[in-house]
């Protein structure tokens, strides 16, 4: 018998999630849910561990190996991360603008609570430094590497990288479903996300048709400059759509992001170097949400968002975003400090944020890392361009 792809494994953990969920909560027997949430306790742990690991293995080799061209190349991932940002912020707004007064009614959440289900037993694993501090290490060494002669250093990183790709192999990618069981599970029974959903379900609905109208064209434009069909590529990075929708981070999904992009025939170093770069700066789908759901909030409390107060807050959250370092709730948190001196929201307002972020982060998340590997495409494309025009010019 064939084995089980890794997409229908995650569809099949979302839906066993959410199953287990609903029969656990109607039983009132929640023995089996916890046994799901302990591990992906435990998983979790280990995430947060070897992320910072992950992103040193694969972002400091891959810098390496550009040589001279990764001074270049990083400035244009980012610069792309950055003004695709941007875009899906303003137009958020305005799609929000053209909608939201029309459907938005003044609504509260409801207050009743769900059973907050707590694992077994948990371990704390502390990382060996945060994920900035490993993002800026990884361009260090990454930058130092391709400018000294010495090839001690790099067949180092080489080897750690090797390392890390077989832990990613054998433990992170087979074990990525159970993970997201044990996530949909507690996400299920704590009831959070539906009674967020029922008052907000016109936001939302905006939200995600929005994500998705947003990763096309994404992809449009990656085909447009590359000549790589935007479904087509769409489709190969549909497992680490699905990844996100259960780990709610975009960090803890670069093992299955890398993997996905690698199906869209992009060179292994861009691939290496752009999407573990994009996990951390690039968060066009967490722009999204925080515009139209802080919209929406405004709205319910009388005050109307003009173009003048929330484009600076767009820009700003361009920047800010970089603080979110790929972790679950990272964008919400980062932003809060805008939300507070930019749009002037108080505690309970900055609390509905707070909820109405985490009943789509998922969404969100999926959005951001698939739209990564619309980026690394652009990359690759100007990378191979530059490359032949180099080529040309040696010949002449």
């Amino acid at each position: 018998m064939k084995k089980m792809g890794l997409l229908p494994r995650l569809i099949l953990g979302i839906i066993l999630g959410i199953i287990i969920g609903v029969v656990s909560s109607k039983v009132g027997n929640y023995a089996i849910p916890r046994i799901f949430v302990t591990f992906s306790e435990l998983f979790g742990a280990f995430l947060g561990f070897i992320i910072p690991c992950i992103i040193i293995a694969f972002v400091a080799p891959g810098i390496a190996e550009l040589g001279k061209e990764s001074g270049k190349l990083l400035a244009l991932t980012a610069a792309i991360a950055y003004i695709s940002t941007i875009i899906a912020g303003t137009v958020s707004y305005f799609i929000g603008m053209s909608i939201l007064p029309k459907v938005l009614k003044a609504e509260e959440i409801a207050k009743k609570a769900g059973v907050d289900i707590k694992p077994y037993f948990s371990l704390k694993i502390d990382p060996i430094m945060g994920v900035m501090t490993a993002l800026v290490m990884a361009f260090m060494l990454g930058v130092g590497m391709s400018k000294i002669k010495g090839r001690t250093l790099f067949n180092s990183a080489k080897d750690f990288q090797h390392i890390i790709s077989l832990v990613v192999k054998n433990i992170l990618i087979p074990f990525v479903p159970v993970y997201i069981i044990g996530i949909f599970v507690k996400l299920t029974i704590s009831g959070d996300i539906f009674r967020t959903l029922k008052a907000f379900s016109s936001v939302y609905i905006i939200l995600f048709l929005l994500q998705i109208a947003y990763l096309v064209g994404q992809y449009s434009i990656a085909w447009m400059i590359s000549g790589k069909k935007p479904f087509k590529s769409i489709k190969n990075m549909m497992p680490a759509y699905f990844t996100a929708l259960g780990t709610q981070s975009s960090a803890a999904t670069i093992p299955v992001t890398l993997q996905s992009a690698r199906k869209n025939s992009i060179s292994e170093d861009i691939n290496d170097f752009v999407i573990p770069l994009c996990a951390t700066i690039h968060l066009a789908g967490d722009t999204i949400t925080l515009v139209l759901a802080s919209m929406g909030v405004m709205i319910m409390n009388g005050a109307m968002p003009t173009f003048g107060t929330m484009f600076p807050f767009i820009l700003m959250l361009g920047v800010t975003m970089v603080a979110a370092p790929g972790i679950p709730g990272g964008g919400v948190m980062a932003s809060l400090g805008l939300l507070q001196d930019m749009l002037m929201f108080n505690p309970a307002q900055q609390g509905l944020m707070i909820a109405l972020h985490a009943a789509q982060d998922s969404f969100g998340t999926a959005t951001n890392v698939t739209g990564d590997g619309a980026i690394a495409i652009i990359v690759d494309a100007v990378a191979k361009r530059s490359e032949v025009k180099e080529a040309l010019r040696l010949v002449q």
